[in-house]
């Protein structure tokens, strides 16, 4: 198991969290009136251990549900198909997460959550952020030069604080996040923590296959710098002998100046790019623009936030698979 290092002191929420406030305190009155009449049935230890799991996107439902197997049903607050950055929760989803067993979520990738889950129990609350071992957003600081301070940030990834949260293109870090909670989940209901134990495991070890399928996969590539349309594979990418650099920095929303797409460009001609990754969920205007202007050819990579149709693949693990291949031609690997 793999042991959680420090992690700074939660990060400010970004301005945009305020303007969901008002929202958010109409919604409280609804979850307080939630609560109270179902207290009958959730003051229970079975009707606590029975209710649903709720989680804040599409990779923490797949891992608890695959922790949980069929012992429990799993939700996520992001809908298929929908950005999960930009997540605007309705007084139904606050009532959902105060009669949760558990609200499972990342701080600091959904500024609605992160302010949501101050309406729950704090015993009814699990962030995989420390599990996760994430670490700050990086980035090169000649990209930057000539920007203004409000278009460093953007770029940046403002509105993400400082931690990159996709930590589940990094198998490893995925399955830490697993053991995070099931050993929760464990703790919180021990009559079935065999039953969590086995199935946590049996995902660690198809992680592990994934992770050694990777490794190999993409151990021998002409080109190491992995130009994407926003800054989502820095894990994948350190993980497996890359350079990720993000047209937009982490948040997609943001729009790189013209001096930062002039350095991505320069970037992509100097070593050899021929492959600019765009993405399933974000705009591909940017990643478009970089290709024409370098000659370059435009490949999907998916960073998993959530299901589509268009994603190539039913869950998880076929995605990663998909990914990839897409890699290994984009990547020019042996």
């Amino acid at each position: 198991m793999m042991t959680p290092l420090p992690r700074a002191g939660r990060p400010p929420r970004p301005a945009s969290a305020s303007a969901g406030r008002t929202t958010l305190a109409a919604a409280a009155i609804v979850a307080t009136a939630t609560v109270s009449l179902g207290a009958c049935t959730t003051n229970s230890t079975a009707g606590a251990v029975d209710a649903p799991i709720v989680t804040s996107f599409y990779p923490l439902q797949f891992a608890t549900q695959q922790v949980v197997g069929d012992t429990a049903k799993v939700t996520a607050l992001t809908r298929p198909g929908a950005e999960p950055h930009d997540l605007e929760l309705a007084p139904q989803d606050i009532g959902g997460m105060t009669k949760a067993r558990l609200v499972v979520y990342a701080d600091g990738f959904q500024p609605a959550v992160d302010e949501a889950v101050g309406l729950v129990d704090a015993a009814k609350v699990l962030d995989v952020a420390d599990a996760a071992k994430l670490v700050p957003a990086s980035g090169d600081e000649d990209q930057h030069e000539g920007e203004s301070a409000e278009e460093h940030d953007d770029h940046a990834g403002h509105g993400h604080g400082t931690d990159d949260p996709h930590f589940w293109l990094d198998p490893s870090r995925y399955a830490a996040v697993a053991e995070a909670i099931s050993a929760r989940l464990s703790k919180d209901d021990p009559s079935r923590a065999s039953t969590y134990a086995r199935n946590t495991a049996a995902f660690v070890e198809k992680l592990s296959q994934l992770d050694d399928e990777m490794r190999v996969g993409l151990a021998q590539c002409r080109t190491t710098e992995l130009v994407t349309s926003h800054g989502a594979f820095a894990y994948l990418a350190a993980r497996y002998g890359f350079h990720q650099q993000g047209i937009t920095g982490l948040s997609p929303e943001a729009e790189p100046s013209a001096t930062a797409l002039k350095a991505v460009s320069d970037l992509v001609s100097s070593a050899g790019v021929t492959t600019i990754y765009q993405e399933t969920l974000v705009e591909p205007h940017f990643a478009q623009t970089v290709a024409q202007s370098t000659g370059a050819k435009v490949a999907t990579l998916d960073p998993i936030e959530g299901i589509t149709s268009a994603t190539r693949g039913s869950d998880y693990f076929e995605i990663m698979r998909s990914n990839l291949v897409t890699l290994r031609e984009g990547q020019g690997c042996s």
